[in-house]
């Protein structure tokens, strides 16, 4: 399966076609995961890359599960450098069971499945593109025994030889034992080389491949049946379109051609908006009081803190620790942001006042903004029924409190553009959750929530959005771009609407003759053709037509286009087209690297 390098003695000099072309320009198109998208249904894990080590602490968590007597939660982290894809799943569970014996079916115990599909989502299958990776917990064992990889033939499964390192551990009392609640988990590290999966380079920034994840459980020496937990929760095996996706890098936010219009504040109680928010987990005791395996995870957050004032973000290495794990959500309406606009900008700010450990004890936690989709209720919520996440966003580094400056506390941002954007643009509230991959002890931060008193309204958590009013934009392409006399080409212009009305010019070039073919939405009067509309702010048109070159040999066609606004200023694309251009070839060179 490893593709090797080429380490052979001849270089070959591509031969390099070289073409005048004067005032041509080229434009880079930003990848598919650069868009600005919230996935409604599949949910999507944007994988860090990292220049080196794939830092424990900066890779992207996700999660799944509940916590009870049997069924299991896992926190997922992933990350990638030049060589691996990283992912270690760790699982909270009270009995642990392994295979002395490493029998061939490693799901019948405790272990972990990644599947990795790298054709984007099949209907059917498993496909060549997609693989399977099976690893099972043990105890003093060969790590060997008890990892296996499949890939997919196109109906099945199948066994094969692909390199790579995987390790597990545990936390609690021992394995293959009836002891009541001594266990507490345990955790699966997988490398992946790019290498072993055919690829001489990771993929490039953007791409998207399929994932999911499932965690299998077994309790007892007999094996009383226990139902898979997975991710996505209605992942099937061999569709690997029902899995969710991996995104290699995390997509920046693109701002859109717009207006400067003003900015919105929205908090708890500011001008009468509900900012409603709750923490799930331990909060800041560690989930003192209530029993770890029966009623943790069913605990909502006012049995710790009945008035809700605060709230703690914390997660580390060390499975055996769960119960002081918490998250935070939080709900921001955006009605007051005016219908129709376009979002530049926005940023929610936190403020902190304390952090888990003692004076010296904390160390700074990466945390990390995830969009939810469903709704939720602050009265109800909790770590087995909170939302799971749809896509990570951001982050920020979070620093320990060392000497506190006094309320409302030490602010600290986040921009989420891209989420209020989306939300914005589905006309519903920003759902948000934030949680951190730490590894360290004593991570958690603590912060003010919307349930602070007046005394204390601006430490309340608060969002901030700039919008303003969209500009309509146009973009032209044409193709081919070199062509000889009496040859046809195709002109496509993509109008993005700003919500109000929008008129489109698109000056023919001399050297062409009418179109031969239309969109229905376009009139053509000589030598020219005219759109107009009103789409919706971010909504795209795509015009075409198709022409037949009569221009003579070694002529530039510029064709532009021009889209006015309402208020009479415009945005402009051209697109230029090369009439049997000079050509000049450089030789063909070989030459052996031994000389």
């Amino acid at each position: 399966m490893r593709r090797l390098k080429n380490h052979g003695a001849i270089h070959l000099a591509v031969a390099l076609l070289w073409t005048l072309i004067i005032g041509m320009g080229f434009k880079m198109a930003l990848p598919a995961a650069a868009a600005n998208r919230e996935s409604a249904v599949i949910p999507r894990v944007n994988a860090p890359f990292f220049d080196g080590n794939v830092r424990f602490s900066e890779m992207t968590v996700f999660w799944f599960g509940q916590v009870d007597d049997t069924n299991n939660y896992a926190d997922v982290r992933v990350g990638y450098n030049q060589d691996n894809l990283r992912i270690r799943i760790a699982t909270f569970d009270r009995y642990l069971w392994y295979d002395k014996a490493a029998g061939p079916d490693l799901t019948a115990w405790d272990s972990a499945t990644i599947y990795l599909g790298l054709d984007g989502g099949s209907s059917s299958g498993p496909t060549q593109d997609q693989y399977r990776i099976d690893m099972a917990l043990n105890w003093w064992e060969s790590e060997d025994a008890y990892q296996i990889v499949y890939r997919g033939n196109g109906t099945a499964w199948e066994p094969v030889s692909v390199p790579f390192t995987g390790t597990t551990a545990w936390r609690g009392n021992a394995p293959n034992d009836d002891v009541t609640g001594d266990d507490r988990g345990w955790t699966a590290d997988l490398y992946v080389p790019f290498s072993s999966l055919g690829l001489s380079d990771p993929p490039a920034p953007g791409t998207v491949w399929r994932m999911a994840v499932v965690v299998h459980d077994r309790d007892d020496a007999a094996g009383a049946p226990i139902d898979d937990k997975s991710w996505p929760p209605a992942m099937s095996p061999s569709r690997s379109d029902s899995w969710g996706e991996l995104a290699f890098g995390v997509p920046e936010y693109t701002r859109p051609a717009a207006t400067p219009g003003g900015v919105v504040t929205v908090r708890n109680n500011l001008d009468g908006a509900r900012v409603m928010d709750a923490s799930v987990g331990g909060h800041t005791v560690c989930g003192d009081g209530v029993d770890f395996w029966l009623e943790w995870g069913n605990t909502n957050e006012g049995f710790y803190n009945p008035d809700r004032t605060q709230f703690n973000i914390q997660n580390q290495g060390d499975v055996a620790d769960w119960p002081c794990y918490s998250k935070y959500y939080v709900t921001f309406p955006l009605d007051a942001v005016p219908p129709g606009k376009a979002i530049i900008s926005a940023t929610l700010t936190l403020h902190q006042f304390g952090n888990a450990g003692a004076p010296g004890e904390a160390k700074p936690s990466y945390v990390q903004v995830f969009t939810v989709n469903d709704a939720w209720d602050d009265t109800t919520i909790t770590w087995n029924n909170a939302p799971l996440a749809t896509e990570n966003i951001t982050g920020t580094w979070v620093d320990p409190v060392t000497t506190f400056p006094g309320w409302p506390g030490i602010p600290w941002d986040w921009d989420v553009s891209r989420a209020v954007a989306n939300a914005y643009a589905n006309q519903s509230p920003l759902r948000l959750a934030l949680y951190e991959a730490d590894g360290a002890y004593h991570s958690g931060k603590y912060f003010v929530s919307s349930e602070a008193g007046d005394w204390n309204a601006a430490a309340r958590p608060t969002l901030r959005v700039w919008w303003g009013d969209a500009a309509g934009t146009v973009e032209k392409s044409v193709s081919p771009k070199i062509v000889s006399p009496g040859m046809q080409v195709t002109y496509v212009v993509t109008v993005t609407g700003n919500g109000s009305a929008l008129t489109l010019t698109d000056e023919l070039p001399d050297g062409v003759a009418a179109p031969l073919a239309q969109s229905p939405d376009l009139t053509y009067t000589p030598h020219q053709l005219s759109w107009s509309g009103a789409p919706a702010v971010g909504r795209k048109v795509s015009l075409s037509y198709v022409v037949t070159v009569t221009a003579p040999s070694h002529t530039m066609l510029v064709n532009r286009a021009i889209l006015r606004q309402g208020d009479g200023s415009t945005h402009t694309a051209t697109a230029s087209v090369l009439v049997d251009p000079v050509q000049i070839f450089l030789p063909l060179t070989l030459r052996n690297a031994s000389n």
